[in-house]
């Protein structure tokens, strides 16, 4: 039997950069994963500006070689398209396209993206096992004895758990799909979409006749576009909408989609998936485990955006995991430390966003700031620099910023 001081579970971006944090501090672990790599996985496909500062944080290299690498695109700010019609073009950054400016965020398929992260972490020497598939989890005095199907058994003093929104483990530890904190999503990949914007915008549409979802388009390497809509699962159970015929409906009839779409064509399938949301807080940590990235239901619940928490709880993880080894004490009471490590990092900001989400049952308010933000460039600046300051933020969530924008 194999034995490591730790061994993580799933070989996906939170996995990934568990793997190099605690290869940097020089603690031994294994990285297993159920898949051999290349495999897809059904997402979004945008890698935020969280994922770019845990990387230059991890592994400067690393984002160097994604910033060359031809699996992704760059991408340079977010279009919100409101229930009204009118599109708002936001900017991560004024004056992206000065030279020299680092990209603040990228978008590339999973396929490819999680290929490259593996790739990475190999080459800078994380150990990987491809085609395990974890069914068996047992704690048995000061280990967990973990077996395959086939009955390849491994013994690991500490487990991050890290193989996603369908977690057997997670759902042993109490991680359970509750409607009101989960979306339900489909995407799907099509060519010829019309889509010309050089700085790769990402594109979120609050149709009116779909909210409180919202369809995205994301453009890729190669011509190729995410295409996909979202929406909380108690809202679609409540509203008994069928995702992918209510996408192509869209598609089909919205007047600004209907054109855009006219020469496109559907590239493979519309697949389905579902995110679990950030939107409480969870126990995300136990005894010798700890939970990360979808796992442990960190997805941001306004933009369902996931990697940059999934990775940023990995890091996070690998650090009380490596002093929890280097002392010996891995009990349930010690690595809760990672469950204030995380929420101190993230709790405000998963908060925030699900009050966002809120605000999207009112329409006109959407339609309010759009408005008046696309005759404002100081209303604009405002909302662009929130996506860093979360403190700017926050006045979404107040009465008088709106009152502001109505009497001014």
């Amino acid at each position: 039997m194999r034995k490591v001081k730790v061994l993580i579970v799933g070989a996906g971006p939170a996995g990934i950069a568990a793997g190099l944090q605690l290869k940097k501090v020089g603690v031994e672990s294994l990285l297993i994963d159920r898949a051999r790599f290349p495999r897809d996985k059904i997402c979004g496909d945008a890698i935020s500006g969280k994922v770019v500062d845990v990387l230059r944080k991890l592994d400067s290299s690393i984002l160097s070689e994604l910033e060359k690498s031809p699996v992704q695109c760059a991408s340079w700010g977010v279009t919100f398209v409101a229930p009204n019609g009118k599109a708002l073009e936001i900017p991560f950054k004024k004056d992206y396209q000065k030279e020299n400016h680092h990209p603040p965020g990228f978008i590339s398929k999973r396929f490819d993206f999680d290929q490259f992260m593996l790739e990475k972490a190999r080459e800078r020497g994380v150990e990987v096992l491809e085609g395990f598939d974890a069914q068996h989890f047992e704690r048995k005095n000061e280990y967990w004895e973990i077996c395959s199907a086939g009955g390849q058994c491994i013994e690991a003093g500490l487990l991050i758990i890290a193989n996603g929104a369908h977690s057997r483990f997670a759902r042993m530890a109490g991680i359970h799909k509750e409607n009101g904190h989960y979306c339900a999503a489909v995407r799907a990949y099509f060519k010829g979409v019309d889509y010309a914007h050089p700085g790769h915008f990402i594109e979120l549409h609050f149709s009116r006749s779909f909210l409180p979802g919202y369809f995205w388009i994301f453009p890729l390497p190669g011509g190729l576009f995410n295409v996909g809509v979202g929406m909380r699962s108690d809202k679609v159970s409540r509203k008994k909408i069928h995702l992918r015929e209510r996408m192509m409906q869209m598609i089909e009839e919205d007047k600004n989609l209907k054109k855009r779409f006219a020469h496109a064509e559907l590239v493979g399938k519309i697949e389905g998936f579902g995110l679990p949301l950030g939107s409480k807080r969870r126990k995300i940590s136990g005894e010798a485990y700890l939970l990360v990235g979808d796992a442990a239901a960190l997805i941001d619940p306004f933009t369902g955006e996931g990697i940059g928490n999934a990775m940023l709880s990995g890091v996070e993880a690998a650090k009380v995991a490596a002093e929890a080894v280097r002392n010996g004490h891995c009990n349930a009471e010690l690595l809760q430390r990672y469950d204030e490590n995380v929420y101190r990092r993230l709790g405000r900001e998963l908060q925030l966003s699900y009050k966002m989400q809120q605000l999207v049952n009112y329409p006109w308010l959407f339609n309010l700031v759009v408005n008046r933000a696309s005759k404002s460039e100081t209303l604009q600046n405002t909302i662009s620099s929130m996506f860093e300051d979360i403190d700017l933020r926050s006045q979404l969530k107040k009465p008088g910023f709106y009152r502001d924008l109505l009497f001014k």
